[in-house]
């Protein structure tokens, strides 16, 4: 079996973790220039969005990066009477703080799903896909593979790590329950797996034969090694580049960063409908607070994009996702080659 440097073509087993919404071209290019993996999110963006970044990173690099899609399943049902009740909700509470709402009709929702992207893919030669929140179909997984695309899944559970292994990819990303962002859990006949990266990593290189990386509250040397020591081939971090020079996240949300304790971030829906562990703030304290049924993953992620948009640019901390880690408060401000560069020193 390949090492891990030799599969990704990198120098170093450090990978940039996909974070859309924050992570851009420029922060992407750093890394791999840097000698990483870097990884650029293109979930449930359009094909010409999507061939459009891996355009604009191609710009920056030589380098090969990985691609990263959303594996999630469309919404089994719309339950209009559900959006009704959240749109009223979000409409009283943007007029409380005193921001725009524009009530959304559910029959003009158009949501792009990985399958769209996959010809974009391959037009664009793009030699590394990761994706999460779910499992690729097996053609897709054929016509990846007979192009000879490494194929990177996440699993937050052994369970999700042997269905993964059993279709054929090459590597897993191990996520534990420290990690900042989306959950990429997605075996539906077991609950959300919450296992902390330092149990489940050994646990899973026990039960499958790929390489792994280790993706959760890494930030210094001894995470690092601990990683490394029980069962992980190469890291990936994302919390530490939401503050990078190249991030794409707000100064509010920076800050609210640079600000985490290891008791700051929780578990929530209430941005988008998919569990993702965020720094608390107001919005999410509201919403648990109100009691509503939280419509589906792409619906209420719909639902809550005008708000989220308006947040970022205007520096509303209480309204923006502040997806984070249980150590993302370790951040400092840097540019992407200065915090690649101290991950390698401590390898």
């Amino acid at each position: 079996m390949r090492d891990l440097k030799t599969l990704l073509n990198i120098d170093y087993p450090i990978v940039q973790a996909p974070m859309l919404g924050v992570t851009t071209p420029a922060m992407v290019a750093a890394a791999v220039n840097t000698g990483a993996l870097g990884s650029l999110p293109v979930g449930g963006l359009s094909p010409d969005r999507t061939r459009e970044l891996i355009r604009a990173t191609k710009a920056l690099t030589n380098k090969s990066f990985s691609v990263n899609l959303f594996a999630h399943q469309p919404a089994p049902e719309v339950n209009k009477q559900q959006i009704d009740k959240m749109q009223a909700f979000l409409a009283e509470l943007c007029k409380e703080f005193g921001i725009p709402f524009q009530p959304q009709d559910p029959d003009s929702f158009r949501f792009y799903y990985y399958e769209d992207l996959v010809e974009v893919l391959l037009e664009e030669n793009i030699r590394m896909v990761s994706f999460t929140f779910g499992n690729l179909k097996p053609e897709v997984i054929g016509t990846l593979k007979a192009k000879g695309t490494i194929l990177i899944g996440t699993a937050t559970s052994v369970a999700e790590a042997v269905a993964l292994t059993n279709s054929g990819i090459d590597i897993i990303t191990v996520q534990g329950i420290e990690a900042g962002g989306h959950r990429g859990s997605f075996l539906p006949d077991q609950p959300l797996p919450q296992v902390g990266l330092f149990s489940l990593l050994p646990q899973i290189a026990d039960a499958v034969s790929l390489q792994l990386l280790a993706a959760g509250g890494i930030y210094n040397a001894a995470t690092v090694k601990a990683a490394f020591a029980l069962g992980a081939s190469g890291i990936q971090v994302g919390s530490l580049f939401i503050t990078a020079d190249e991030s794409a996240a707000s100064e509010a949300y920076k800050n609210a960063v640079l600000s985490a304790t290891d008791a700051s971030t929780a578990l929530t829906r209430a941005f988008s409908g998919r569990w993702a562990r965020g720094i608390q703030n107001e919005f999410m304290a509201r919403m648990e607070a109100s009691g509503l049924s939280i419509p589906y993953y792409t619906i209420q992620n719909q639902l809550m994009s005008g708000i989220r948009a308006y947040a970022q640019q205007h520096s509303i901390k209480d309204f923006i996702a502040l997806w984070a880690g249980q150590a993302a408060g370790k951040s400092k401000r840097a540019c992407t080659y200065q915090i690649i560069t101290e991950l390698i020193a401590m390898l």
